[in-house]
């Protein structure tokens, strides 16, 4: 998509305007999270407008949610196909009554660009719902394992269950890492490491955490002490399996840890990873909630890795704009019905939505352009980088589509100056900034984006 606009900011940020609307808000919604009201209705492809008419540069889109642009056109369309009104207007019970058009929407849509080896899926509402059914689908994976194939339930297991006891309710695990995250309910939360405001007061799991790698940065300077530390880590993760107090049944990572600070690892540690999984019998889980659907410059952020056998299950949300987890192995759909359901099982109309983003990111090669994009931007963010060596540090993401971030000074102080100039930027992690364009981004939206950026590196 062309620059057909350009930033345009008239007030202060947030505005006037916004201001009194989100007081409003405020009454009975908590807005004290919101950056700025938006008039949606006026924002177009890269652009994002607020309700006092500024109009910004979107690299951070709906906290990397929004794949093809505001008010996209084909999506427009779909949103008025009698498969997405069929579906809002009466949301089926999935489970129970499932539409007849749902076997072709999953078939020509997600199952279309489901992650190599993974022919199977299971919908969601959400990236935080994707990862607790995955973690429930570890769990009853391991069990089912410790039973043996075609042995039911003992009178035991189903009377202590219903008291959250034992062995109904066994002690296993689920491991993660330092720094990430995975969402907010309950189990998800439990392994979600980034930051004490997600889960400071909430009762949680006895799960064990590994580290993940601390990079050096450039990478090409720090090679031996990199390789040392990945393998440090994966020893860890090792040593946690082999030693924790109940066992693991499954294990969650994130292809670059995201809200924890954009903190990436070489496909020597993932592969290294897989090869401790399988060797303990431990379920990997990917969560490609933010990495998914062609941000690092493959469809999906784990297909970096080459690995030899595919992960055994890959989450997936924000840009999907639906949510779910793919799944290869028969023995994750469980023993009996009912035991991985809810009402709606994710939502068909999002579902539907979803097969039209495919389209556009398939029939566009936006998945390449994201890779071609990311190269030149890049090396653009080299040259502030050289230019700023105390504001532009640890520029990571080289080779990883647009998914590019550095560490500054006062990372919320640049979101906000960033916002004065027409771009609205995200930020992560300590003091991360971290760039999350849309996949229509093209070359022809870097130059407003680093001069902006320049501008406020030169004035702070």
């Amino acid at each position: 998509m062309p620059a057909l606009l350009e930033s345009l900011v008239v007030t202060e940020v947030p505005g006037p305007i916004s201001k009194v609307a989100c007081k409003k808000l405020d009454q009975f919604f908590d807005s004290r999270a919101v950056h700025f009201v938006v008039d949606y209705d006026k924002s177009c492809g890269n652009y994002i407008v607020d309700v006092d008419g500024n109009r910004y540069l979107d690299v951070y889109s709906q906290i990397a949610s929004i794949a093809v642009g505001y008010n996209n056109p084909a999506l427009r369309e779909a949103a008025q196909s009698p498969d997405v009104i069929s579906a809002l207007v009466n949301r089926p019970a999935l489970g129970n009554f499932p539409s007849s058009r749902w076997h072709d929407t999953l078939k020509d849509g997600l199952l279309k660009v489901a992650p190599e080896g993974l022919n199977m899926i299971f919908t969601a509402q959400s990236g935080s719902e994707a990862n607790e059914l995955a973690y429930k689908a570890a769990f009853m994976l391991y069990r089912r394992k410790e039973r043996g194939e075609g042995a039911g339930w003992t009178p035991e297991e189903v009377t202590s269950c219903v008291d959250n006891a034992k062995p109904g309710s066994p002690d296993l695990a689920i491991l993660s890492f330092a720094n990430s995250f995975h969402g907010r309910g309950f189990g998800s939360l439990s392994t979600t490491r980034s930051k004490a405001v997600h889960k400071l007061d909430i009762p949680s799991f006895h799960w064990p955490q590994a580290p993940f790698p601390a990079l050096k940065y450039p990478l090409e300077k720090y090679t031996f002490e990199n390789a040392a530390e990945e393998q440090r880590c994966l020893n860890e993760v090792e040593r946690l399996i082999t030693s924790w107090r109940f066992p693991v049944a499954g294990l969650v990572v994130e292809p670059i840890q995201s809200e924890g600070g954009d903190n990436h690892a070489s496909p020597t540690f993932f592969q290294g990873l897989r090869g401790i999984t399988k060797k303990h019998g431990v379920a990997m889980i990917v969560d490609e909630v933010q990495t998914g659907f062609g941000a690092t410059g493959k469809f999906w952020g784990h297909a970096h890795w080459n690995l030899d056998s595919p992960p055994d299950m890959v989450t997936f949300s924000k840009k999907a704009q639906t949510a779910g987890y793919f799944f290869g192995d028969r023995m994750l759909v469980p023993d009996k019905a009912y035991r991985q359901f809810n009402t709606w099982i994710g939502d068909p109309a999002r579902v539907a939505m979803s097969k039209a983003v495919i389209n556009e990111i398939l029939d566009k090669n936006l998945v390449e352009q994201c890779a071609r994009v990311g190269k030149a931007l890049y090396a653009e963010l080299e040259t502030l980088a050289r230019k700023y060596p105390d504001l532009v540090m640890n520029l990571r993401g080289k080779g990883q589509g647009t998914y590019l971030a550095f560490d500054t000074k006062d990372a919320g102080a640049l979101s906000k100056a960033m916002r004065l100039l027409g771009v609205n930027i995200g930020t992560c992690g300590k003091e991360t900034v971290r760039l999350r364009p849309m996949l229509i981004f093209d070359e022809s939206f870097i130059p407003a984006l680093i001069t902006a950026l320049d501008k406020v590196l030169a004035s702070t």
